[in-house]
């Protein structure tokens, strides 16, 4: 049975497919925080477990999330997140928050 996909959708799979091997392959920009409610909540996409999850930023667990993510070696990138988090709403607290980051000791290793 012949298939009517298209030529992007078929490349598109054998992207997705050649990226199993352990590898991590992401076509685009990916970003770890999408801020919610204010930035009073987030989304904190974690690559290590391939999970999303939603979080208060001001809450323990945000912390941890943010500390997994730091261990496997994307501090960096998660702190240039918070900082034009902070410079394109800096009335919703992401100043707060990475310096809430940084006392808890998570980019620190």
């Amino acid at each position: 049975m012949a298939s009517n996909t298209s030529k992007t959708a078929r490349a598109s799979v054998r992207a997705g497919q050649a990226g199993q091997g352990g590898a991590l392959s992401v076509l685009g920009e990916f970003k770890y925080l999408i801020p919610l409610n204010g930035g009073k909540h987030a989304y904190v996409r974690n690559l290590t477990n391939g999970k999303t999850v939603r979080l208060s930023t001001d809450s323990e667990a945000f912390v941890e999330e943010i500390r997994t993510l730091a261990a496997a070696g994307h501090a960096a990138k998660v702190r240039a997140e918070l900082n034009g988090l902070a410079a394109a709403y800096p009335d919703h607290g992401w100043d707060a928050t990475e310096k809430r980051l940084v006392e808890a000791g998570v980019f620190e290793g």
